[in-house]
């Protein structure tokens, strides 16, 4: 149900204040501004088991560099206002709003599918993204450990895996994959969208700031595991600009790859992100979504595989060579983590024979 909370003060850490319509309800509760409830000062994270009947999703994007994933987790507390994975929450009759990021569901059995369904005839060893979707070090993993599970199953099969995260706790577990690194079963990208402090509190308020984020990229290179940054989401003028020094701060700490991924707002994320500026940098809300729309076909998003992730037009031409320019001059490397699966270690122990 859609419910308007009076302002962001209201919800301290959370980068909503309101819970956006559900496009697969047909009733929706609203209020008029004079009538909003207050509520309480701060919203608590709820946590739901989910018993999943499997863990590996296989994707069919071309624009993914993986086709297999595990996400332990539905929903993200680091509460970015700008998820594209938002709109999942409303499959299960939530929000994409502030549900999102306070109503999580775990799967407490994931370490066990994901054992099961490795030692399955039928699985070919491949590359694994940790997660895909919502972040798998995001607060809740500190107590839950699920991610950390995952790995351990990963590097007991040796079958590689690539984690993408944005939140220092990934440096909690730097045995397991400097370990997973020396078969090539491991690498890591960090996710950077901005050096601003306090752009980074009220965009991504429960994430790693930025200086923690370059502090994990040194960490894991000094752990021999290879690591790169993801530039992502840029966002037109907002965090455009900052793109050589995001990237020459990452290569000094270490990274060796790095990418960039444009601004998505599909479907209920177009609203709240437009809410957001609106809130946050009213002075330049226009700019930002018109850059937007410049480099989507006049539109806030499109799903089109080959321009979702980059978008086309001025604007998102100066952005990719201004991104390649500084990918060259930084000695950045070109192609993809060189992971290996052909030390996977199916039940029993058996090495599959080398092709």
């Amino acid at each position: 149900m859609a419910i308007h909370l009076a302002n962001d003060k209201t919800l301290a850490g959370r980068g909503t204040w309101w819970n956006s319509e559900n496009r697969f309800e047909t009733q929706a509760l609203c209020y008029e501004e004079d009538d909003v409830p207050m509520g309480e000062t701060r919203v608590a994270t709820e946590l739901v088991a989910d018993y999943a009947k499997s863990i590996i999703a296989r994707n069919d994007s071309p624009d993914v560099g993986f086709d297999f994933s595990v996400n332990p987790y539905r929903g993200c507390e680091h509460g970015c206002v700008y998820c594209y994975a938002r709109p999942t929450h409303e499959y299960m009759g939530y929000s994409a709003g502030l549900d999102f990021e306070s109503k999580l569901f775990y799967k407490p059995d994931a370490a066990k599918l994901l054992r099961r369904e490795l030692d399955r005839p039928s699985w070919k060893p491949s590359v694994i993204a940790l997660s895909g979707v919502t972040d798998p070090y995001q607060p809740v993993e500190r107590k839950l450990t699920l991610s950390r599970s995952c790995l351990e199953v990963l590097h007991e099969r040796r079958n590689p895996a690539v984690v993408i995260t944005k939140n220092r706790l990934i440096t909690r577990d730097l045995d397991l994959l400097g370990e997973m690194a020396k078969s090539r079963c491991a690498g890591v990208l960090i996710s950077l969208t901005t050096l601003d402090l306090g752009l980074n509190r009220v965009l991504e308020p429960r994430s790693s700031s930025p200086a923690q984020r370059l502090e994990a990229i040194a960490a894991l290179r000094d752990a021999g595991v290879p690591v790169g940054v993801l530039v992502a989401p840029v966002i037109p003028g907002l965090t455009d600009h900052e793109i050589p020094q995001l990237l020459s701060e990452a290569r000094s700490h270490g990274a060796d790859f790095a990418g960039y991924i444009m601004l998505r707002l599909p479907h209920a994320v177009a609203p709240l992100f437009s809410s957001w500026l609106e809130r946050h940098y009213p002075d330049r809300k226009s700019k930002v979504l018109s850059r937007l729309e410049s480099m989507r076909g006049g539109a806030l998003y499109q799903s089109a595989f080959g321009e979702r992730m980059r978008g086309s037009g001025f604007h998102a031409d100066q952005i990719a060579r201004l991104f390649g320019v500084m990918h060259q001059k930084l000695g950045f490397r070109v192609g993809g983590m060189d992971l290996c699966t052909t030390g996977f270690r199916p039940a029993g122990g058996e090495q599959l024979a080398l092709f």
